[in-house]
């Protein structure tokens, strides 16, 4: 199966901590990579685990919080040291982008690469990147600023064909791509052959929800219906429910009843608070509760989207 994971670099809130970084992560897609927030010290977790800064083509920003993109300067600082070729494109808020532009002209003016910035308006559902596998959309979330949320999912897979029926009745090469698109086959003495006799169904598609820092909202639920596997933040537990309304948060609870909503099949939570350092089982045992299949999200976690 073709590669689509998650690689957690930073999960902690606010500032980094002996336990925790901010928060940053990266979608590897059949080995193009995509950066989620770049919160301060990513670029060390990201070559703490191997990863290459040539195959990092789109950084996607959430919001602007300091520790949601107070790494992003250093890091393409470094990527320019490192001599990468080609264009990097920011996803991020007008404001971000003035700001960023201002830094990198006065610090890294002779950037080996191109920086290119794709402007998220506030509140938008947008497809913001696409290729001939992948599309990203943005979502709305609702925290004390302008928030968005990313949903990475994969195109429709082509159905695989039954080689023994192709060879039975000779389809040449030249059609097979078609009766994978789902074509009938249709014989020079007008026969036609089903597809369904020809293929068997696709392996199914796999989609990834990023739910950066958001007030308990069903609108997320309602915008991430389907997803098969969710980030959520889950800065408290429950008995921090008005502080995390107060500041434009979750609780590990909220977070299992968004995706439970949304019908997903897994969930990741993340977002956690530095009071919790002794651990986070008692986010996990809250949102368990509600949702059975729960992640806690740490440095160097790998998840494989299946």
């Amino acid at each position: 199966m073709a590669k689509f994971q998650v690689i957690i670099l930073g999960c902690g809130s606010a500032t980094p901590s002996a336990r925790h970084q901010p928060s940053c992560q990266v979608v590897d897609f059949r080995d193009k990579l995509f950066m989620i927030d770049c919160g301060e010290g990513a670029q060390s977790q990201f070559r703490r685990q191997g990863l290459k800064f040539s195959r990092l083509g789109h950084i996607f920003i959430s919001h602007l919080h300091g520790d949601h993109l107070f790494g992003l300067p250093g890091l393409l600082s470094t990527m320019s040291l490192h001599e990468v070729q080609g264009k990097v494109t920011i996803h991020i808020f007008r404001k971000g982008a003035e700001l960023l532009k201002q830094w990198m002209d006065f610090f890294n003016r002779d950037s080996s690469f191109e920086i290119e910035y794709d402007i998220i308006e506030p509140g938008e559902r947008r497809v913001v990147y696409e290729d001939s596998a992948l599309t990203v959309e943005t979502f709305p979330l609702y925290h004390r600023t302008e928030c968005t949320g990313y949903i990475f999912r994969e195109k429709p897979k082509l159905r695989h064909l039954k080689g023994d029926m192709v060879k039975f009745h000779d389809i040449p090469v030249s059609k097979l791509q078609e009766i994978k698109e789902g074509a009938d086959y249709v014989k020079a003495d007008g026969t036609v052959i089903p597809n369904a006799a020809l293929t068997s169904p696709a392996d199914p598609s796999i989609s990834y929800a990023y739910c950066s820092d958001t007030l308990h909202s069903l609108r997320v639920a309602r915008d991430i219906e389907g997803v098969d596997t969710v980030y959520h933040e889950a800065t408290y537990d429950s008995s921090l429910a008005a502080q995390a309304r107060d500041r434009g948060h979750s609780t590990a609870a909220q977070a299992a009843d968004v995706a439970a909503k949304a019908g997903a099949r897994r969930l990741i939570i993340g977002h956690f608070s530095k009071r919790y350092i002794h651990g986070e089982d008692i986010l996990l045992k809250e949102a368990q509760e509600i949702f059975p299949d729960v992640t806690l999200a740490n440095e160097g976690l790998r998840v494989d989207l299946l």
